[in-house]
């Protein structure tokens, strides 16, 4: 039977709360400022725990996508908690448009809000590729360019808080100015400033001068780096709380910006016509939206490294590290790019690499854990552990994984040796072994 879904409408800008699941979170803190300039009343979701993983499994079939099986478990613990008056309020969702699962959350998501009693419960599309044209959350470019603003922003206060926080001197002084700087940043956005390239350039060497006066005291300490499917990599309630268990680890941890993502969604999109014809206008829109976004970005990472502070190559480096390991075409879930990130991550010191993603995830098995054994071969001192995430994963066998990663890191920091290239047998994953009765 077709039943017809509530949709969001313009009207409801007004009138209805918008719930948000938490993702990156720093990023989405000041996304939320964007949506409330823009005329949204929105609010980002902080309700974690494995209740929200099991009542997401009592709507969601559990060969379905682990994320969408969260984030639908995180909305429905929202709206059963009595906190929110349910004839004003909708859920935001967002869509790759790829050929990724993701896709389709927002259909899940539909149909297991009417099995739990929530049938007129509006849900809205953030999406860049067209998808949902008929709702009435419209992805407007002043909206589309205060979100970008909001991205860069929380990428850059999230590298330099998690190069500050491992040797400050002063328990949560990182922290604090984080929130010091979200605070800030909001009120600029809701004033309806602080989003375009020039007072971005100008934000940036201000943001990185107070995160330098933090008092630290520099000692050597294992460098991690995080890669994934991007809601597991980024979210707590996705990767149970991996940044917090790595820096109880006593590690200094690195995740890869969210504006690496945006662009390689807009790079995939010119990528498309490069190997399978179309217009040409797509390709050259998409050549210049990532040549303004190049900009800002190398002013960023200008701003961290005159700082003293380590910083990544550019998106358009990024793009040249897989040549020759995996190619561009290869763009289902996080394709390329998490195979790019991990070889910047070890070339850039962060060689101990947590491979986060969700159990059956084709795509991010192929460019993750399938790229392992030839990254190790390039890069012999590459420490690289792949965890699942799933809800019959257990957090303790998660951790220890990680754990025995991090032993073989502690044992390189104490003893340097230089690692040896493995052979052809390892890389296949040993030679083959005999037995005798």
């Amino acid at each position: 039977m077709e039943y017809n879904y509530p949709k969001f409408t313009p009207e409801m800008k007004k009138t209805h709360t918008i719930l948000i699941p938490n993702m990156a979170i720093t990023q989405f803190r000041l996304l939320e400022y964007a949506l409330r300039y823009d005329g949204y009343k929105c609010e980002i979701l902080g309700n974690c725990g494995s209740a929200v993983a099991q009542l997401g499994l009592k709507y969601v079939h559990n060969d379905t996508c682990y994320p969408a099986l969260l984030v639908i478990g995180q909305f429905l613990d929202a709206l059963n908690s009595g906190k929110y008056d349910l004839e004003h309020t909708a859920l935001l969702i967002t869509q790759t448009g790829g050929g990724c699962r993701a896709s389709n959350y927002i259909h899940l998501l539909r149909k297991a809000l009417v099995k739990a009693g929530y049938p007129n419960i509006p849900v809205a599309s953030l999406n860049f590729s067209g998808l949902e044209k008929d709702s009435g959350f419209q992805m407007t470019l002043p909206l589309a360019r205060r979100a970008i603003a909001s991205v860069f922003y929380g990428d850059m206060l999230c590298a330099l808080r998690n190069q500050v926080a491992p040797y400050e001197n002063e328990k949560g002084a990182a922290d604090k100015m984080v929130d010091l700087w979200v605070e800030r940043l909001g009120r600029v956005l809701l004033a309806g400033k602080g989003f375009t390239s020039r007072e971005m350039k100008h934000t940036f060497p201000l943001i990185a001068r107070d995160f330098k006066s933090i008092p630290v005291t520099r000692v050597p300490k294992v460098k991690v780096g995080v890669v994934g499917e991007i809601y597991v990599k980024y979210s707590p309630l996705g990767n149970n709380d991996l940044q917090k268990f790595l820096e109880s680890q006593n590690c200094e941890v690195n995740f890869p910006g969210l504006m690496g993502f945006v662009q390689y969604c807009i790079f995939n999109m010119g990528e498309d016509h490069v190997l399978y014809g179309g217009k040409l206008a797509m390709k050259m829109g998409t050549d210049q939206l990532l040549n303004w976004l190049d900009s800002v970005e190398r002013s960023m990472l200008k701003a961290e490294a005159d700082a003293g502070f380590y910083a990544p190559g550019p998106f358009k480096e990024l793009v040249e590290k897989p040549e020759g390991i995996i190619s561009l075409g290869a763009k289902m879930g996080e394709g390329w790019l998490l195979t790019a990130e991990m070889i910047e991550l070890v070339q850039g010191g962060y060689g101990n690499i947590v491979c986060a993603q969700p159990f059956g995830c084709l795509p991010n098995h192929i460019v993750g854990k399938g790229m392992v054994n030839k990254i190790r071969a390039m890069y012999p001192s590459a420490n690289i552990t792949p965890i699942d995430y799933d809800p019959s994963a257990t957090r303790v066998n998660q951790e220890n994984r990680i754990k025995l990663m991090l032993a073989v890191a502690k044992e390189r920091l104490n003893t340097p040796a230089e690692a040896k290239p493995l052979t052809a047998e390892e890389i296949a994953g040993g030679a083959p072994g005999l037995s005798h009765v």
